[in-house]
């Protein structure tokens, strides 16, 4: 628990230090990412290329501080490293970038991509026998992206089993509510459509999550994780504008205040 609320901190302090934007799509991954690195994902930050190792591509690269929170308090890297993020001549982008710091699979940002190479991956596993699972998250607004059910149907065309797709499904992207954009709804329908086992839970129930995570399937498998955006920091949650804003000083004593159950 102190872990998760950790990571949450981080992404806050992260945000409101470097000015930067994200920080309410980052909070709602943040008990998936959590789950993930702490419960489910076979990885060791003392060998991080180990060959066997499972791998997760966060295709949403603009949410990259949750995954920098999630990694430097898993122990890839210092925690200092969170004070190079997103700041001109830092260490951490704002998008993802694979060779800033141990433990990213794959450099993301322009959305759409990270499923695809998801794909590959666990070809390339099932190919030559690694046990090696792909775990990949994309945003709810991604799924826009054509070349998101281009990687569904091949998936589903090989029935690769070692590959679980999870959705960050807030309702929310950068210029308004998912179903103004394009209509979002019955996203579970249009998966198991496509021959994927569906399986919808709250994303931020890291038991539920846990559960999910561990069911064998025989083809792909998609958990539509159910989130909020900004969840945990009362006066972001569900807020359009913290897409892109960053906290200011009284916001972030706020934020932290919340966090750590002082308010």
């Amino acid at each position: 628990m102190m872990q998760q609320t950790n990571i949450k901190k981080s992404i806050v302090y992260m945000t409101h230090y470097s000015k930067s934007s994200h920080v309410g799509t980052s909070l709602s991954i943040a008990d998936i990412l959590y789950t993930l690195y702490f419960k489910v994902l076979n990885v060791d930050p003392f060998n991080p290329e180990c060959p066997e190792r499972d791998k997760f591509i966060l295709s949403k690269g603009h949410g990259s501080a949750a995954l920098y929170a999630t990694l430097a308090e898993r122990g890839f890297f210092p925690k200092d490293f969170l004070d190079r993020y997103y700041v001109n001549g830092g260490l951490l982008p704002g998008h993802l970038d694979k060779f800033a710091a141990p433990g990213i699979e794959l450099s993301t940002g322009s959305l759409g991509h990270g499923l695809s190479v998801g794909v590959g991956m666990s070809i390339a596993n099932g190919s030559s026998g690694n046990p090696g699972q792909v775990y990949v998250l994309l945003g709810d607004g991604e799924c826009n992206e054509g070349s998101v059910w281009e990687a569904v149907m091949l998936s589903a065309t090989l029935r690769l089993s070692n590959i679980t797709a999870i959705i960050d499904y807030n309702r929310l992207q950068g210029f308004g509510e998912t179903n103004e954009v394009i209509n979002q709804e019955n996203m579970a329908a249009r998966w198991t459509a496509f021959g994927w086992n569906a399986f919808e839970v709250n994303g931020h129930d890291t038991v539920e999550l846990e559960r999910v995570f561990r069911i064998k399937s025989d083809r792909p498998k998609v958990v539509i994780a159910h989130t909020v955006k900004g969840k945990g920091v009362s006066y972001m949650e569900n807020r359009l504008e913290w897409h892109y804003k960053s906290p200011n000083e009284e916001q972030y004593k706020q934020a932290i205040a919340e966090l750590d159950g002082l308010l």
